[in-house]
């Protein structure tokens, strides 16, 4: 059976990192359509357009201006649309609060950015390999937080 390409969203304000992350999901063996967004006010024009074909995975970071990656989260999870997307939180923070706000809100799966570029690699192969194997990876308390 021919796997189809992974249709991965990413929606993050900083430039650098999107760049980045499109480097590396560039560089996997998993067959991606990798589209980046800037903010979440883009995220859900471009997830609310019906001639769109959705993403399978959601790269989603918390702090962004005009909308928060929160916001988003929220509006994502509370329209049935969109049950069949994962949602991958993507940020820099690791506090508590918002590891449990998310987790709650209904992301399946928790990545505190790592500074150094090996590990990131690492941590996002991981992600879009769980996404592939697992139709709701995360939903777990014990393994939300995906570490290396």
């Amino acid at each position: 059976m021919v796997k189809l390409p992974l249709r991965i969203v990413l929606t993050d304000d900083d430039k650098g990192d999107r760049l980045l992350f499109k480097e590396i999901i560039k560089e996997m063996p998993e067959k991606t359509l990798v589209k980046t967004l800037d903010n979440g006010v883009q995220l859900m024009d471009y997830l609310n357009n019906n001639n769109k074909v959705l993403p399978d995975l959601l790269f989603l970071d918390l702090n962004m201006p005009q909308k928060s990656g929160m916001e988003c989260l929220k509006e994502i999870r509370r329209n049935g649309e969109y049950d069949d997307m994962a949602i991958a939180i993507y940020s820099t923070s690791n506090f508590d609060k918002d590891i449990d706000q998310t987790f709650e809100e209904g992301a399946n799966i928790y990545i505190t950015k790592p500074s150094d570029f090996e590990e990131l690699k690492k941590v996002l192969n991981k992600a879009v390999s769980f996404s592939r194997q697992e139709k709701d990876f995360g939903f777990n308390k014990e393994n939300f937080v995906l570490k290396i």
